[in-house]
């Protein structure tokens, strides 16, 4: 019996199905964009029209607020709830969306270059640096990337390999001991030693050699509004602004109540990410069961944030001093959002 969604049509089920990812358009409007990221810059300490003061290419922000997507962008949650198999299997308050945006500003030797082609790109990876990973993880079931600003070939756009789900998935089906992102090892949990010892292993943050076994690409370009919603086994990188217009995304996770269930009584109650998943595996059903504990994993990245959110309150500080010390007929400090 085909199955019913409240935001997907048939069209877009196929696509995900062969594709591993969706794009939802227009799923929140500029004006909402442009007011989520009127800090922005003010937290950058950086000038959006002066690039004499963009003193980092990419920057991951630390989050200071987040939203219910539900209210912020409902057609992309129903999407997300249709991929999830209903919004009863989504664990709502793991699911928001954060300013904890990343900021490519590209560099000043590479504008105007000609755009880098998917396999030079060196960034390639896998999600999810907070847990160890097991081929049916709740903590990340979907990954989302809603776009702030508009985002055109060559302007840092995501890069995605829609064949690398299938490279990934059989990975972890074949490591129920579980598999830890650690620094730039992804390895079987039970395993000790240095890096090195490991290099013959997919490296969490970096699949350099997987890659090498794939051959569909997508460069995720778009409008300010859109949403990507994609498989959490997808392998992305993040590519070269040439452009050097800025471009603004964020990468929350939607996090799932339960283990996903490859082994459900009903086929027809299978969510499509577990679909999708079966299929990467090549099989109709998979009885998996983890032979270690799940547990969560501080990524180094914390610490630095933390660092970075103490940096930003201080400039919000004395933005917030200066404008209550200025006239009434000062302006307030430009925004822009491509």
């Amino acid at each position: 019996m085909a199955q019913q969604y409240k935001a997907l049509t048939s069209e877009q089920v196929d696509f995900f199905m062969e594709n591993g990812y969706v794009v939802i358009k227009q799923a929140f409007t500029r004006e909402q964009a442009a007011d989520f990221t009127r800090e922005m810059w003010v937290r950058l300490g950086m000038e959006p029209n002066d690039k004499s003061t963009w003193n980092q290419e990419r920057i991951h922000m630390p989050v200071t607020k987040r939203v219910r997507v539900s209210e912020f962008a409902p057609k992309a949650w129903e999407a997300i709830t249709d991929l999830c198999g209903g919004e009863d299997r989504i664990n709502v308050e793991a699911s928001t969306w954060g300013d904890s945006f990343i900021v490519n500003l590209g560099t000043p030797e590479l504008e105007g270059a000609k755009p880098r082609e998917a396999l030079e790109l060196d960034n390639w990876h896998v999600d999810g640096d907070f847990f160890v990973h097991f081929i049916d993880s709740p903590e990340q079931a979907l990954l989302v990337i809603p776009l702030f600003s508009s985002i055109a070939p060559g302007g840092g756009a995501t890069f995605i390999a829609t064949d690398g789900i299938d490279i990934i998935a059989k990975y972890l089906a074949a490591h129920p001991e579980g598999v830890i992102p650690e620094d730039r090892t992804f390895r079987p949990a039970y395993l000790q030693g240095t890096a090195d010892q490991f290099r013959d292993y997919p490296g969490f943050w970096s699949h350099l050699e997987e890659i090498k076994r794939c051959e569909k690409f997508v460069e995720l370009t778009g409008e300010t509004g859109d949403v990507v919603l994609m498989h959490p086994l997808m392998m992305h990188s993040a590519s070269k602004n040439v452009l050097r217009v800025p471009r603004v995304i964020t990468n929350p996770p939607v996090s799932v109540r339960k283990p996903f269930n490859f082994n459900r009584d009903d086929p027809n109650e299978y969510s499509l990410v577990e679909r999708k998943t079966l299929k990467a595996l090549g099989v109709d059903r998979l009885d998996f069961k983890p032979t270690t504990e799940r547990r969560e994993v501080v990524p180094k990245r914390v610490m630095i944030q933390r660092a970075m959110l103490e940096v930003e309150k201080k400039r919000l500080e004395e933005m917030r001093l200066k404008s209550a010390q200025a006239s009434p007929a000062s302006q307030p400090v430009p925004v822009a959002v491509a």
